[in-house]
């Protein structure tokens, strides 16, 4: 599947800075047939001004869409780009994730029928996150390990997972504890078997809403690929304001009725009752 269309969804919400290392990791794929979606949940002006100011000259299609700043809705708006891909394949990521140049091509290369892909990322801390400048991504040094350890510190297993070449990162995929779950930082699936089991559970906010929808996946059928150090991309540091006692109990509630029930589908989805 190495010529792919692939729609690459990128949720965002109110932070530019980061965003606008994000696409430009997303302007230098060694890949190109792909289209770009940010998904923002509610920003400001500053993170349109952002996206305009890439569209210029993208080497893509880049495309923005919003809705308005009602509370923490991210599910209800990727439901509604889910609908909006160009393409067959989507590609989630966010907006605080950098993809190495190779990213796009990874998904691709292991995109199968009946499968959706299972990545993972980088964790960087936050001198690192604002230390990385367009040029250190452009050029990649920031998938240099050597580079990163001399501006600051870098855990051993993000070193190793940045380092892998193919054979080493197919044996640790092999070998890894982490289940293959649906990440919203670096997982992709076909547009269908999204629409089949009717997209996210729009009653969930942060804490688990992608495991959900790959966990409804997987009862309908759709089995898992691991490729969480071959698909790499490097997480920057922020606060989770967003993160409440009370949604992530809602969320584990309506995790467990789909596990006990064997649940495909969500009435609170794409389609509404």
């Amino acid at each position: 599947m190495n010529n792919l269309p692939i729609s690459v969804i990128i949720s965002t919400y109110n932070s530019e800075d980061w965003l606008r290392k994000v696409l430009e990791g997303y302007k230098h794929q060694m890949y190109d047939n792909y289209e770009v979606i940010v998904a923002d949940d509610g920003s400001g002006a500053s993170t349109k001004a952002v996206i305009e100011s890439y569209q210029a000259d993208y080497p893509v299609p880049l495309r923005h869409i919003w809705h308005e700043d009602e509370g923490y809705r991210r599910q209800e708006l990727l439901n509604k780009v889910i609908m909006q891909t160009e393409f067959d394949y989507i590609l989630m990521t966010d907006g605080d994730c950098i993809p190495r140049n190779d990213f796009i091509a990874v998904h691709a290369k292991y995109a199968e029928r009946g499968y959706f892909l299972s990545g993972g990322y980088c964790k960087l801390n936050m001198a690192l996150s604002k230390t990385i400048t367009t040029d250190d991504i452009a050029n990649e040094n920031c998938f240099d390990v050597k580079w990163l350890k001399q501006q600051d510190k870098l855990g051993a297993k993000q070193a190793i997972k940045i380092s892998a070449g193919d054979t080493l990162a197919t044996f640790l995929d092999f070998i890894t504890p982490t289940g293959a779950t649906f990440n919203n930082c670096n997982s992709s699936a076909w547009k269908q078997d999204l629409i089949d089991i009717n997209g996210y559970d729009e009653r969930m906010q942060y804490g688990g809403p992608d495991r959900e929808l790959g966990e409804r996946l997987m009862n309908f059928g759709i089995k898992t690929k691991q490729i969480r150090h071959k698909a790499i991309c490097l997480h920057l540091d922020h606060k989770r304001g967003y993160k409440t006692k009370e949604s992530l109990e809602r969320n584990l509630k309506i995790r467990k009725d789909v596990k006990d029930e064997n649940k495909v589908w969500t009435d609170y989805g794409i389609v509404k009752k």
